[in-house]
């Protein structure tokens, strides 16, 4: 093989697979977050990256001569731009690509500028391999053999990569029984598979879903219904149909986490308005022990189980894979009962998130989005319109809502990566040295100003006395790979433990006749739906949903999370651990661990159950005299002109 002391093709695959295999490692443990503890897992790390990459590349050994060069060249490049572009992702989202959030590639231009902060000055090592490949394969030809690599032993390099893998799985298991069966959590797929094996797992995956719908019948709804009412929790009489007809808006926080309520920064308050809301003593309802149960499709994700009382899709967002589905929303049972006009306002363009296909499936009547205001460069920050803006140019719409109306609107500045307009930076940065989190702290003060402004002009425009008013956080603002900024941030060392706790992401209600005060009960999105269902008077019990009514003596107290863990008053459930939930200590009691096993498994049944009523698209074979199906022909939603054809 080296006699003419060449590069021969077989030296030039070995090369490839180490250096896009040494490339991977290097990913693992500069830019990806996925907690590896222990000779094992590190063994895993080691072993996943050759089985696929090995695999591919050696097929390309059955070619001849310099194409053979060309196209093992070829296929380590595309491995180094899917991991690569993984990299970028997580960086961004935490999270891996899917084939499902590559429909979402519309909501690029958008976040142009949160993806360009992403970058990092060492990225170039990524692709100094392929650049001395190129220059090899352009400049120093002469170096290449062009022996070929005999035929007979690619099925040998073929079933060494393929028993690679068997062993990467073998170990894996040991250490993650049903990996591939049970776990919703994407980092630990990659962990125990590698980038490469995982966006295998997800195509079968992806394929596998598509086919649920098409298999899906009547009978899957039935089952699903059956669950579904096993968790209604009747509503609580003293509270129901206190708001009926009520005008309802709904505001929608950008990443805001309730950590920062009462933090202070050099002495100042990071929240001083939502600060007062959070003591009870005013108008609002806080509930301090509410999550986010988001996934991928994180403000998308938000926007879904607020309105439908189901959970995001394990992979990709709902928004983009299901806008043609059935739903059976909020804002359309409000209507079709008690007649409430439903609007959304949001600075950003319409097909963002698909949002102008999804909602006409929600049957939202009016969708005010960037084109019905004032985007000029002055009024623009990051991803859209700033919020004092958004809010100012919200009201006039609100005032021509017909009553009682059910209107959403959805904030935008305090959005990754977190900047604002040194002039209207109102506190000074916590110089933590991370500039995520010391940005996040001026954009959630600006947003913060931004919601008080709104409470006055809505009290000025007589739209606040009568109206039940929701503000919440979408998802988590600042992801695991800002810890240790996050720590020195709130002065607590930031364990995964105490991650989940930074996953609350708050509720303020308004209810007109209910007196403020603070609710420590345990809640997420899930519950939003039916809580207001009863608060305007109908009974959540005939509609398929998944939450339970938050005022209602038999509430539910268990937050589930979109990959599996959960947490309640009691206990913690982290990646298959349990923990107490006051303590954060690892629990050894055997009838809480006993008692924490049967949730966890609820919490599997509950979000399979979930993604079947999604994936089968089920609420298509519903047929009920208590909800209309919407057709969503009856929508169309004009630039800048409001237009329901309903």
């Amino acid at each position: 093989m080296f006699k003419d002391k060449k590069i021969t093709i077989f030296t030039f695959f070995l090369m490839t697979v180490l250096t896009v295999s040494v490339k991977t490692y290097f990913a693992y443990y500069v830019d990806l977050s996925l907690g590896v503890k222990g000779i094992v897992q590190n063994l895993i790390l080691l072993l996943n990256p050759y089985s696929l990459v090995a695999l591919i590349l050696s097929t390309l050994l059955f070619f001849k001569g310099r194409k053979a060069f060309w196209l093992v060249f070829t296929g380590g490049t595309l491995l180094t731009l899917l991991l690569y572009s993984n990299v970028v992702y997580f960086r961004f989202f935490s999270d891996f690509l899917t084939f499902s959030t590559l429909n979402q590639v519309s909501n690029v231009e958008s976040m142009s500028g949160a993806l360009w902060s992403s970058f990092q000055w060492y990225d170039f090592v990524y692709f100094l391999d392929t650049i001395v490949y190129l220059v090899l394969l352009t400049v120093k030809r002469d170096v290449l053999s062009t022996q070929s690599f005999k035929r007979k032993f690619v099925p040998v390099m073929m079933g060494v990569s393929i028993a690679l893998f068997f062993i990467n799985l073998a170990f894996a298991e040991m250490d993650r029984p049903e990996l591939l069966t049970r776990t919703f959590d994407h980092k630990y797929l990659v962990k125990y598979l590698g980038p490469y094996n995982f966006t295998v797992y997800d195509g079968v995956k992806t394929i596998q879903n598509n086919q649920q719908k098409a298999m899906a019948s009547a009978d899957d709804l039935t089952r699903l219904q059956s669950y579904t009412k096993t968790k209604y929790a009747e509503p609580n009489k003293k509270y129901f149909g206190v708001a009926k007809e009520k005008n309802i808006i709904k505001i929608h926080l950008e990443s805001f986490q309730t950590e920062i309520i009462g933090l202070k920064v050099n002495g100042k308050e990071v929240t001083p308005y939502l600060n007062q809301l959070a003591t009870g003593n005013d108008d609002f309802i806080y509930y301090s022990n509410f999550f986010h149960s988001t996934g991928q499709g994180k403000t998308s994700d938000a926007e879904l189980t607020m309105d439908n009382s189901m959970y995001g899709l394990q992979q990709g967002s709902a928004f983009s894979l299901k806008s043609d589905n059935t739903f059976q929303s909020l804002p359309a049972i409000l209507h079709q009962k008690q007649h409430y006009s439903t609007s959304v306002m949001h600075g950003d363009y319409k097909t963002f998130w698909n949002r102008d296909q999804i909602y006409k499936r929600f049957g939202i009547d009016k969708f005010y989005d960037a084109t019905y205001y004032d985007m000029s460069e002055e009024n623009l920050e990051n991803l859209g319109l700033k919020d004092k803006e958004f809010f100012k140019e919200s009201i006039p719409y609100l005032k021509k809502e017909t009553k009682p109306f059910y209107s959403h609107l959805i904030t935008l500045t305090n959005h990754y990566p977190f900047t604002v307009d040194p002039s209207e930076a109102t506190i000074a940065s916590p110089n933590t040295g991370d500039a995520t989190v010391d940005g996040y702290v001026q954009t959630a003060r600006y947003l913060d100003e931004a919601v008080r402004q709104f409470m006055t002009d809505l009290k000025k425009n007589g739209l606040y006395d009568d109206s039940v008013i929701m503000i919440y956080g979408d998802h988590y603002g600042i992801s695991e790979n800002h810890n240790k900024a996050m720590g020195q941030l709130i002065g607590e060392t930031v364990t995964p433990a105490k991650f989940m706790d930074l996953q609350r992401t708050g509720l303020f209600l308004k209810v007109p006749g209910i007196k403020g005060h603070v609710d420590p009960t345990y809640a997420s999105q899930v519950d939003v739906m039916p809580t207001i269902l009863h608060l305007t008077g109908i009974d959540a019990k005939p509609y398929t949903i998944f939450g339970t009514d938050l005022l209602s003596k038999k509430h539910r107290q268990v937050v589930v999370f979109r990959n599996g863990d959960f947490i309640t008053p009691e206990i913690k459930s982290l990646n298959g651990v349990f923990y107490d939930n006051k303590t954060n200590a690892q629990l050894t009691d055997e009838k809480l661990i006993a008692k924490a096993t049967k949730i966890k498994n609820t919490v599997a049944t509950e979000l399979e159950m979930s993604d079947s009523l999604l994936n089968g698209d089920l609420l298509r074979f519903y047929n009920n005299k208590e909800f209309k199906k919407i057709n969503p022909a009856d929508y169309e939603y004009q630039n800048g002109t409001v237009s329901s054809m309903k």
